[in-house]
């Protein structure tokens, strides 16, 4: 069995969509091993039949990922061993790149190391079937960091591109209008009747799934707990399924 104690202070944990069993068993050795456990509220609420009674637990809510960066540096620099965690993979709209951006901003010593884990695109893929069997791309429609500017000429060029696409951060209670901008763009270059792939909560208790189309898309259940999976002009729907041919000869 690895021991952590003989790897890096800090270490980045993708803990995957939430269900343990989905989870690498790297990361769950590493999170039963080290000190003190940083991450946002929800995901450590998730994690708490896998944390130990005797471990620092620090958590924090929304949009004090900074905060949570910060205090996994200090416990780590200060000798402890500790794990900061990210839902899905760290390395995707996770903590790992802000982590590694302060720590090269302090000056500090102290090792990192990125343990991946299940993103939502490919958690979502799964339940739906086949729908990222060719080349794809991930967006992120939340504009709190990146301007909506940008994040419109990405979506068009995936979408001229014919790119199957994943879709972070589709809605929220403040950010309304994304959503629709979006599919108004991507009708530009996909017909409407292209399969859409909605899941909430993925490989979690609450988890729901729809198949719809991308006229219809504006209809489903979407908040920031959902992922969309939008297909190419290949995709079709089967059985309750996407397909995206990944081009074999049958």
């Amino acid at each position: 069995m690895t021991d952590c104690r003989a790897n890096p202070k800090l270490w980045v944990i993708g803990m995957g969509p939430g269900n343990v069993e989905e989870m690498s068993l790297k990361a769950y050795r590493v999170l039963r091993q080290v000190d003190a456990v940083v991450g946002y509220q929800l995901y450590l609420e998730l994690l708490t039949e896998i944390l130990n009674p005797g471990q620092e637990v620090i958590s924090t809510g929304m949009k004090r990922e900074r905060e949570r960066a910060e205090q996994a540096l200090a416990l780590a620099a200060s000798g402890k061993e500790v794990a900061i965690v990210s839902s899905g993979d760290a390395g995707i709209y996770g903590m790992a790149g802000l982590v590694l951006e302060l720590k090269q901003k302090k000056g500090l010593t102290l090792k990192v190391e990125v343990v991946a884990g299940i993103t939502a695109a490919s958690a979502a893929a799964a339940l739906l079937g086949a729908p990222l069997m060719q080349d794809c791309a991930l967006i992120s429609l939340s504009d709190l960091l990146i301007p909506w500017s940008v994040i419109a000429q990405r979506l068009e060029l995936a979408a001229r591109a014919d790119l199957a696409i994943a879709l972070y951060n589709p809605r929220s209670s403040k950010r309304i209008t994304q959503l629709e901008r979006a599919r108004e763009i991507l009708l530009k270059h996909f017909s409407g009747h292209t399969p859409v792939g909605i899941v909430r909560n993925a490989s979690r208790a609450q988890q729901e799934k729809v198949i719809t189309t991308l006229d219809r898309l504006l209809d489903g259940p979407i908040d920031m707990f959902t992922v969309l999976l939008i297909g190419n002009s290949q995709t079709f729907s089967c059985d309750g399924l996407m397909i995206t041919p990944r081009g074999y000869q049958l």
